[in-house]
């Protein structure tokens, strides 16, 4: 199967470049699979299509403000980008520029409440960072970090909290599970008293879900890694609803990733486990735990694209994108979702 089955045209003006004021006021398109229809909505008339017992998983990462710009001790302006804590006060880290970023370079963040040494060239060139502080780490962070905005988002978010979903909890994210951010408080309480079922998964989504597919045949991709963890009161609420004949729902490509990495093969049950998964989910693969998912539009070519196409079809999906278009959905991270049933 060729990566050029899942490219489709989009006009760079369908790239939602901010979120929109209310999260639950995004346009959501219905994809029913039995019926091969296509529906419109707005995202907060997904309560219509979720039953008493149905479960919806969702991923509580959080993301850090892992975006860093400071100075070297001669003044010249450089940006970090923390993709992963390796030991206490050591992550790996992006730097740029980074042919003047060598082993023993200093670096100040926020006038000096951060300081870091880069201790190590790592492979792919990324750095190996040991930082200094004063005080507690993460709030440093939340002082002086920015959100690692995707890159094809070029405007400059006003809100930290609009780019993390409203039941973030658990801080590791390279990048927001974004299927999440449509969803309000007051439309998960409402969920609630509907009698569908929250469950959590927590997966701290990596830098590589932005690497493109570089090979032509997409059996030979070589997929990230990422880390995930799902406590017992969750999966106790997933098997309760396949027990029950009702339905699995993921909200976004990391929930479904985390399910179908853990569900036993005879009945898709899972376990509360911890681990990592590079699991890639394209058209042939059979699913295990999900029977829905929720989800926003993805970029041309991409893993995700082709997650979705597994579950719906490719001809149904990539004639929903084209659908899409048309109708100026808003696309990617800050756009609209759709929802496959």
């Amino acid at each position: 199967m060729k990566v050029s089955e899942f490219n489709y045209e989009l006009p760079e003006r369908l790239i939602a470049q901010v979120p929109i004021e209310k999260r639950d006021e995004s346009r959501l398109m219905i994809l029913d699979r039995e019926q091969q229809t296509i529906q419109h909505k707005t995202f907060k008339d997904i309560i219509d299509y979720l039953q008493p017992g149905d479960c919806l998983v969702r991923n509580n990462t959080k993301v850090l403000p892992a975006r860093l710009y400071g100075e070297k001790e001669t003044g010249a302006h450089v940006e970090f980008l923390l993709l992963n804590r390796i030991e206490g006060d050591v992550w790996e880290s992006i730097v740029r520029p980074g042919n003047k970023l060598h082993v023993g370079t200093k670096v100040i963040f926020g006038n000096g409440l951060l300081e870091a040494e880069i201790i190590d060239t790592m492979p792919g060139g990324t750095r190996k960072v040991k930082f200094k502080y004063q005080g507690i780490f993460n709030e440093i962070l939340d002082q002086i970090g920015l959100m690692p905005l995707p890159p094809y988002i070029h405007e400059e978010l006003k809100q930290n909290d609009r780019y993390q979903t409203v039941y973030a909890k658990h801080e590791g994210s390279a990048a927001a599970p974004t299927a999440g951010l449509h969803f309000t408080d007051e439309l998960l309480q409402k969920l609630e008293v509907k009698g569908v079922k929250i469950a959590n998964v927590t997966l701290h989504v990596g830098i590589g879900t932005f690497r493109p597919v570089k090979v032509e045949n997409i059996e030979e991709h070589d997929m990230h890694s990422e880390h995930y963890y799902i406590k017992q009161e969750d999966v106790d609420k997933i098997n309760e609803a396949k027990n029950n004949g009702k339905r699995v729902i993921a909200v976004g490509t990391t929930s479904c990733r985390v399910l179908e990495s853990i569900a036993s093969q005879e009945n898709g049950q899972v376990e509360a486990t911890e681990g990592d998964t590079s699991i890639f989910i394209y058209p042939g693969y059979k699913f295990k735990c999900i029977d829905g998912l929720i989800t926003n539009f993805h970029l041309p070519e991409s893993t995700l694209l082709m997650l979705v196409s597994a579950l719906a079809g490719k001809e149904y999906v990539m004639n929903a994108y084209k659908e899409a278009v048309q109708r100026e959905y808003r696309f990617f991270s800050f756009g609209d979702a759709m929802f496959i049933q």
